[in-house]
């Protein structure tokens, strides 16, 4: 995804959260801030966007999100369920009205058989009860995989605010 393609995302969710009145919250592991940076790189988005958590070691996934130490020793932190504790962690933390949670392994190293370099969870958390999480499986190198991560991110907070 280009530098171009991800403003025209961003500029896309803050339309829709500006006008729904609505504001956003990101979690971040795999991106390391890639999504709020996007976002942040939209004139204007202190309207809707206040700040992001960037969450690479478990501690801070537990620690500023809540996540589950039981949920992080039995599922690890690139599953389903990290995705949906950080996401709803990070919404609750903030009570704002959607968080975006990234988590996944962008390389080069760090994969397993079960869960390959490119493994990546997302979750959408949004007031009212509204949760989802995704798995995806991108290919090419570790900034690669970063990028296609934070469109995906993008792509899933205009689908909540579309729905």
């Amino acid at each position: 995804m280009t530098e171009d393609a991800a403003l025209h995302l961003a500029e896309s969710v803050a339309r829709l959260l500006k006008a729904k009145g609505e504001n956003l919250v990101t979690a971040e592991s795999c991106t390391g801030g890639g999504v709020a940076e996007a976002i942040t790189a939209v004139p204007g988005s202190s309207e809707w966007f206040d700040r992001g958590f960037i969450t690479y070691s478990n501690d801070a996934k537990m620690d500023m999100l809540k996540v589950s130490a039981d949920t992080l020793k039995t599922h690890g932190a690139v599953s389903e369920e990290t995705a949906r504790e950080m996401a709803a962690g990070a919404r609750k933390a903030l009570g704002v009205d959607v968080a975006v949670a990234t988590t996944g392994i962008a390389g080069p190293d760090g994969g397993t058989p079960d869960k390959p370099v490119g493994t990546v969870w997302i979750g959408w958390k949004r007031r009212g009860g509204y949760a989802q999480t995704e798995l995806f499986h991108f290919d090419g190198d570790r900034e690669s995989v970063r990028r296609q991560t934070v469109a995906a991110a993008l792509r899933g907070v205009q689908k909540i605010l579309t729905s």
